[in-house]
């Protein structure tokens, strides 16, 4: 279930991510849906949409962090 657009992502991401983070989330999330099709690809027993959010927060957390409760673009 791939991602058209930022309106469509999980509440707990819209509400808390910026939007750039939430564009990253949405690509990454996609990619990785078409990535991990086959059960073989994944790690133990996880899902095919488990998989594709881990992979998608993961993109997230290499550029921005979070501070208290709020993301933050990493400044480097």
């Amino acid at each position: 279930m791939p991602y058209d657009r930022k309106s469509e992502l999980p509440d707990s991401v819209r509400d808390n991510l910026p939007s750039h983070a939430q564009d990253i989330y949405r690509k990454a999330f996609n990619s990785a849906w078409d990535e991990y099709m086959d059960p073989d690809d994944r790690r133990g027993n996880a899902g095919r949409e488990e998989t594709a959010h881990k992979v998608a927060w993961a993109a997230v957390k290499k550029l921005y962090h979070k501070e208290g409760d709020t993301w933050v673009k990493d400044e480097s």
